[in-house]
């Protein structure tokens, strides 16, 4: 998730600029590499925020059912 005051705080002449510069910096080809990297990235945070969760709905059942017992 981005963060919307960040975004609204910059314009489009200002994402341009940075869009350049990082296609200046790391050239085309390397760019579908960087978002792949970072496409993994994301899908491991939410796959390791998942079973986090899950843990913790595990935890809080098995409370529950040790206070009915």
């Amino acid at each position: 998730m981005t963060n919307p005051i960040l975004l609204g705080m910059l314009g489009t002449n200002e994402i341009i600029i940075i869009l350049v510069i990082v296609l200046l910096l790391f050239g085309g080809k390397k760019i579908p590499e960087l978002m792949r990297g970072l496409g993994k990235g994301v899908r491991e945070f939410n796959d390791a925020k998942s079973n986090v969760k899950r843990e913790i709905e595990e935890s809080a059942s098995d409370i529950n059912r040790s206070a009915k017992e």
